[in-house]
């Protein structure tokens, strides 16, 4: 069993800015899969998809950015997920647009979202794959930004960093070792 959550906000005025980057990247997931989000359980929008024969939950909670925590401890509990089979896909501020890092275990630093499911779960240690989203001419708080629309200018690269943070998702959860996927993806 493996659970992927991709972070964002539900409504259709959220879709395209930076904050629905997870969503984004989960819906990659489930497309490269071939599968769709059929499911509403634990606060969550779901898809589900055998890898290797072991069940693969593809979610992205509805609960908006900063209560995703409790969506996501809701499906850890309902599917018995252990620190090992969790991977959690957001947008990171602190990292250079376009970007994807994968690491193994961390702390929130500027995510709410990512806060929200530290302190929901109560560790830190599970996979997580960061899409960077900072400019080097940001002028406006964090909050603005992240709830900005995308320029059109960016689109492609967030396209395909969307894409590369499924792809690594997927290969945790097949099993591959998260360094190989790292070397493979961190930009």
């Amino acid at each position: 069993m493996f659970l992927i959550v991709g972070l964002g906000n539900p409504e259709e005025k959220y879709f395209k800015t930076f904050h629905n980057l997870g969503f984004l990247a989960a819906g990659d997931a489930a497309e490269i899969s071939g599968v769709k989000f059929k499911k509403k359980e634990c606060e969550s929008s779901v898809a589900e998809v055998f890898i290797g024969g072991e069940k693969v939950i593809i979610a992205r909670p509805l609960t908006y950015m900063n209560a995703s925590g409790r969506a996501v401890k809701q499906l850890a509990a309902k599917y018995k997920i252990s620190k090992d089979e969790l991977v959690v896909i957001y947008d990171d501020y602190d990292i250079p647009k376009g970007s994807v890092r994968i690491r193994a275990a961390g702390s929130a630093g500027t995510h709410n979202g990512m806060r929200s499911v530290i302190a929901e779960l109560g560790y830190s240690d599970f996979a997580r794959i960061r899409i960077g989203i900072r400019d080097k001419e940001v002028n406006i708080p964090i909050i603005n930004y992240v709830l900005a629309e995308i320029g059109k200018d960016d689109y492609d690269l967030y396209a395909s960093a969307c894409r590369k943070a499924a792809e690594a998702a997927l290969l945790l959860a097949k099993g591959e070792k998260i360094d190989l996927v790292m070397g493979k993806y961190n930009s």
